[in-house]
């Protein structure tokens, strides 16, 4: 059974060797999640700069 790519990470402290492999898909699955995240903040960042930029009409 493939251990799970969390379980690797922490394989260190639960003093065990760790499979590589599955440790690197693991942190690359968690960086592309957090750039995706980040990227959405941006965009509801400038969607929010822009709604109240935006001159209201009387």
């Amino acid at each position: 059974m493939a251990a799970s790519p969390v379980a690797e990470v922490l394989a260190v402290y639960a003093g065990r060797a760790k499979d590589t492999v599955t440790a690197a898909r693991g942190a690359a699955k968690v960086r592309d999640s957090l750039n995706r995240a980040k990227a959405a903040a941006a965009g509801r960042k400038a969607a929010q700069k822009t709604a109240r930029r935006t001159p209201r009409s009387a």
